[in-house]
């Protein structure tokens, strides 16, 4: 059986599926792997690497394609490999399924497979194949770091003969796990940190690694069952746009990572909480691609409202493509692993399996 990979399209997506380092475990299961000329050199991986590992390099996708059990990506194909699929092929990445949900219902009337991988069930086999977490992780650190970077002033707290650095005030919006991971590293760096979610599971998290957690009065935990946050109601959100306003006019910068999956992400700083807000403040916005958090986020912009800096990324982890892509890697050959029968020697889609039934764009 094959898998194979063919490049991104690098104006957008910098990341690979298949890393070397998992090449030896493809291989280790009875998986022959097939990849783009040139796959990796963008992040300093050259062809050669892979052929050490025994991937077979070639110049023509259509020999990728055609010739693949299953094909591996971030991000769906472009249309001009995705015309090229074919009867009972497997489509594994980040589809994207709402976004492209006339592109996948073609797909599967075709009779292809396709799993997206954004939809896997929050549960503990799941855990190891978890893209959403792997690489959230890694945005919540950088969107910390270039914000950082971005501000103007001191971040840690500084005692000199000449007097004292306040230390940067940080507010968190949303504490999943780019938000958690967003505190943890603002803490380091010697921020004071805020954070604020509608799940109030999440305030013993935020709690655990030093930061305050806002709660809004007479709020109710606003978590789905899959451990996702729910929409909220018009009364919690008067409520929590009083609660942040006033926080709004003491910090420095705000991360913004809220998101609802499947959903435009639900706007939270308002325009006119950003007025009250110190010329020189920072917002970081993570949801930018789905829509962001804050109402004058522009997707790679950098607004300036009145000396507030509001900055809006596609992509953050093409910052951070050599991590990310290790990460993924390893989440995909999880998940190919669970796919695949290695006594039959062939991908087996039991739909009985949660982590399959769930994935699988129908």
């Amino acid at each position: 059986m094959i898998i194979g990979s063919v490049s991104e399209n690098l104006d957008f997506e910098k990341r690979v599926a298949i890393t070397p380092e998992v090449v030896k475990k493809y291989k280790s299961i009875g998986l022959d792997v097939h990849l783009s000329k040139n796959y990796a050199t963008h992040l300093g991986i050259k062809d050669e690497e892979y052929e050490q590992e025994g991937v077979n390099i070639f110049s023509d996708n259509n020999q990728i394609i055609s010739n693949s059990d299953a094909i591996l990506q971030i991000n769906i194909l472009e249309d001009d490999n995705l015309h090229k699929l074919k009867d009972k092929q497997i489509l594994i990445g980040v589809l994207n399924a709402y976004n492209n949900e006339k592109k996948l219902k073609e797909l599967t009337s075709k009779n292809i497979n396709c799993f997206s991988l954004e939809l896997l069930p929050r549960i503990t086999r799941a855990q190891s194949m978890d893209i959403l977490s792997s690489q959230a992780n890694l945005a919540g650190y950088k969107a910390v770091v270039d914000s950082f970077a971005y501000f103007q002033k001191a971040i840690p707290m500084m005692m000199t003969a000449a007097g004292t650095i306040s230390a940067a005030k940080v507010l968190v919006v949303g504490a999943g796990v780019a938000g958690l991971q967003a505190i943890a590293t603002a803490k380091r760096m010697g921020s004071i940190v805020f954070a604020t979610d509608v799940r109030i599971a999440s305030k013993e998290q935020v709690e655990s690694l030093g930061g305050k957690f806002l709660v809004v009065e007479g709020s109710e935990n606003l978590e789905t069952e899959s451990g996702y946050a729910k929409e909220t109601s018009d009364d919690f959100k008067e409520k929590q746009e009083e609660l942040l306003k006033e926080t709004l006019k003491k910090v420095d910068i705000v991360i913004c990572t809220a998101l609802i999956p499947g959903k435009k992400a639900p706007i939270i700083i308002k325009k006119d909480m950003i007025e009250v807000m110190q010329s020189g403040s920072v917002i970081y916005d993570l949801a930018a691609s789905q829509g962001g958090n804050s109402e004058l986020t522009k997707v790679n912009q950098i607004i300036d409202s009145n000396g507030v800096k509001i900055m809006g990324e596609a992509n953050i982890l093409n910052k951070l493509p050599v991590s990310a892509s290790n990460l993924y890697a390893k989440n995909m050959y999880n998940f190919v692993n669970n796919l695949y029968d290695k006594d039959n020697k062939k991908f087996e889609i039991n739909l009985e399996d949660e982590i399959i039934q769930k994935t699988m764009v129908k």
